[in-house]
């Protein structure tokens, strides 16, 4: 009879379930999901092995593995921090503390981007990601433009050799030259021009930091979240820069926070040297895009 018991509450069903208790207690809105995640991850099952598998015995190992995985969540660690996996544009990216999440509405980046390559008609692009942090945006852009020449650029060589790995993993690291500095300090020798500059830029307002969810807060790089006291630092220094790296009929594009369209595009307009900025909402119907197109090659 207690044998019976114990084997029952051992399956992966009864495991899975216990270990949702304690992310509910820590008020972890996605606890379920979460669960599932980390247990896939202990057992190294995907989601649909795992409910195939539910009544299955819990092997001892796969167990204390799962329950240190949930020490580490109540405590607000992301997910993916845990795993090491964010899939991002329908790729898996190695993520670790050294750089942001990638987050499903940067996509709407990628696919702008996309679009504006479309337009400009030319096959070999060059093309410049500031700030590449986990290198989402440019292995992306890597996958879907082969023929495009990329830079990535990031101030942290911790975030640059997990940009390089993710490079290697999705077998794009020879089209991407990744570079340390801060912006364009690596390319001020050069000069070289580029049909398309992009970033995510930290844009959080300093005073707004505090307000982050732990989750961000307590384990994400401060420095990839912090947009200086108004949040547009980083979007003021690329404007008023980045003109000086543009090709005829080159533009530049942005993610930014959802209340800070209207500031960026004046930004551009203050310039004089951009056509007016276009805005493009992510699927929730915020504001997530701003790009401008350069009105043509000025001295200065």
């Amino acid at each position: 009879m207690n044998e019976t018991v114990t084997l029952e509450t051992r399956t992966i069903r009864s495991v899975l379930r216990r270990g949702i208790e304690p992310l509910n207690k820590a008020g972890i809105e996605s606890a379920r999901l979460d669960a599932e995640a980390l247990l896939c991850h202990a057992s190294g099952f995907d989601r649909a092995a795992l409910y195939t598998r539910l009544d299955e015995t819990c092997s001892a190992r796969i167990e204390a593995l799962f329950e240190s995985f949930l020490e580490r969540r109540v405590k607000h660690e992301p997910v993916s921090y845990i795993t090491g996996v964010k899939e991002f544009w329908s790729l898996d990216f190695g993520v670790d503390r050294r750089v942001l999440i990638p987050r499903p509405e940067t996509e709407l980046l990628v696919e702008t981007t996309l679009k504006y390559a479309m337009q400009l008609e030319r096959k070999n692009l060059n093309i410049l990601d500031l700030g590449t942090g986990s290198g989402a945006l440019a292995v992306a852009l890597a996958t879907e433009l082969p023929e495009a020449r990329l830079r990535a650029v990031d101030i942290s060589l911790d975030a640059l050799a997990v940009a390089s790995a993710n490079a290697r993993r999705h077998g794009v690291a020879q089209k991407i030259e990744f570079l340390a500095g801060d912006l364009f300090e690596s390319l001020a020798r050069v000069r070289p021009k580029f049909d398309l500059i992009i970033s995510n830029p930290p844009y959080i307002e300093d005073a707004a930091l505090s307000d982050l969810a732990p989750e961000i807060r307590l384990h994400e790089p401060r420095k990839a979240l912090d947009g200086g006291s108004d949040g547009l630092e980083f979007y003021k220094r690329i404007i008023g820069r980045g003109w000086q790296y543009l090709a005829k009929d080159g533009a530049i594009l942005f993610e930014i926070g959802a209340e800070q369209a209207s500031a960026v595009a004046q930004l551009f307009a203050r310039t004089e040297r951009f056509s007016p900025a276009e805005t493009y909402q992510d699927i929730a119907g915020r504001d997530r895009v701003v790009a401008a197109t350069m009105k043509g090659r000025l001295d200065g």
